[in-house]
């Protein structure tokens, strides 16, 4: 679709189990987006240990994000919408709520860890609504468990066809970046002391170019070539209609903690997620075009100010 054609707006939740990388993610995308211009780890000391999204003293003590609040940054022309939701799970009555308000959702995944039991409850919510979803394997950077038996569970525990969108170049000690399959580039660490992803990507020509014998060691670049060739063959090619109907998922590895993966996962968003659809409802459906003013109300937020008596209803118009 051209950029003419597609509405701008999106808005999307991320769901997971607790300490997947959530809120790290979350912090990420507003940075990448625009809407904050320092990104600092959620569990740092002083100042900096809180979170944009988690404002609460529970969540600044414990660095979890125990209600949800909405986030808004803007990335290409496109207004993204952010609910962020609780992952804990004495938390979860506020999550379902905020899900039926959403258009799309972004599931994380530990690359240790795999599907987790918080994880799969909310994508049942989500498949009651048949809510597209984007899964996006975090933490490639440590060691973790081997892709392909990551995307297996995907396919095998949520009854999904899965479609590797991008690659781990190395996991744990071997990481050297990773592989966009869809555009075929290579996102490498920065030389700097911090590890981090600058900006700065290798295109070319297809994963068995010769370029990426400079830039990848040898034994590390010939499994990455042999399991990318295994996985174009082994799983389903990415399909925007059994996406957005909540049959297929594409699959994204990244670093949230390094930045990697965050900004392909934006334009995915930005390329694939839906825009406001029409809502189910009594006695008739609402569109989103219609002429009527109309909101659903999931969320009532009070006492967010010690210092005020105030409450705040989040509606999605």
């Amino acid at each position: 679709m051209s950029k003419t054609d597609r509405p701008d707006r999106r808005t999307f939740a991320i769901i997971s189990h607790p300490d997947a990388g959530k809120t790290t993610l979350t912090e990420k995308l507003l940075y990448f987006g625009g809407a904050i211009h320092l990104a600092g780890e959620v569990k740092a000391r002083g100042q900096t240990r809180r979170a944009r999204s988690d404002w609460m003293k529970i969540e600044q003590q414990r660095g979890i994000s125990v209600t949800s609040s909405v986030m808004t940054f803007e990335r290409g022309g496109i207004t993204f919408n952010l609910l962020d939701t609780p992952g804990h799970e004495d938390f979860s009555e506020d999550t379902y709520r905020t899900l039926t308000a959403v258009d799309s959702a972004v599931m994380v995944i530990d690359a240790a860890k795999g599907i987790e039991p918080q994880t799969r409850k909310l994508f049942e919510v989500c498949r009651l609504r048949s809510v597209p979803i984007i899964t996006f394997v975090n933490k490639v950077d440590r060691e973790g468990r081997p892709a392909f038996e990551l995307l297996d569970e995907i396919a095998d525990a949520l009854a999904l066809d899965v479609s590797p969108m991008s690659w781990p170049v190395g996991m744990g000690g071997t990481f050297e970046g990773i592989y966009d399959i869809a555009r075929d580039r290579l996102y490498r660490p920065a030389s700097d002391a911090t590890g981090a992803y600058e900006g700065d990507a290798v295109s070319v020509a297809g994963i068995n170019d010769a370029q990426l014998d400079d830039l990848v060691p040898a034994h590390v670049l010939a499994q990455v070539r042999e399991e990318i060739e295994l996985a174009e063959v082994g799983y389903a090619p990415f399909d925007e209609t059994a996406y957005r109907n909540g049959d297929l998922t594409p699959v994204y590895f990244g670093s949230a903690l390094k930045d990697f993966g965050v900004e392909q996962l934006i334009d995915a968003l930005a390329d694939y997620a839906p825009s406001p659809r029409p809502q189910p409802g009594e006695p008739r459906d609402v569109d989103p075009g219609e002429t009527n003013v109309a909101g659903f109300i999931f969320k009532v937020q009070a006492n967010m100010n010690p210092q005020h008596r105030d409450r705040v209803a989040f509606m999605r118009l």
